[in-house]
């Protein structure tokens, strides 16, 4: 009774979309966890960085990341009031910064950074969050091993890792 009434429901649909192709999935399944699992090939230095940053991240972020019209990046303090939550101020794992600059942004074209240059922009604002040296090169092997300043400010989620 169930089968049919869902079938009926499905046939009662707006039918819009499709079924998305595996390739396509693919593309999107780019996912970073914490551990640095998923960290593609590439390489960066905030060398690199600054020059990616200053094209294509200072018209939103400010020349060093300091904000206007958008967020800091640079800076902060959890013990201001309010709390200034900016990289190196808040986020718990280099790799979610590597995973956000490569899903989205810049936000006016989204996914368009070679590896490379999130590799050396996310070089670029650990570097001026003081978190990392001027002449490091983060890649797969490295980044994953940066200690960021709050790393032990959350409480674990018990189901981390997800199962598999």
């Amino acid at each position: 009774m169930l089968a049919l009434a869902c079938t009926g429901a499905r046939a009662e649909s707006p039918d819009l979309g499709r079924v998305a192709t595996p390739d396509e999935i693919a593309a999107w399944d780019i996912s970073i966890d914490p551990s640095g699992a998923g960290l593609p090939a590439g390489s960066g230095n905030a060398r690199a960085g600054a020059a990616i940053f200053t094209a294509k991240c200072a018209g939103c972020h400010g020349e060093t990341g300091g904000g206007k019209p958008n967020d800091a990046l640079v800076g902060g303090s959890l013990t201001a009031t309010p709390p200034v939550k900016t990289v190196g101020s808040y986020w718990p794992y280099a790799t979610t910064l590597f995973d956000y600059i490569r899903r989205a942004m810049p936000w006016t074209n989204p996914k368009s950074l070679t590896d490379d240059e999130v590799y050396a922009v996310s070089a670029y604002i650990l570097n001026l969050n003081g978190i990392i040296g001027a002449n490091d090169t983060m890649n797969a092997q490295t980044l994953a091993k940066v200690s960021m300043p709050n790393r032990d400010g959350f409480i674990p989620f018990p189901r981390w890792p997800p199962p598999k």
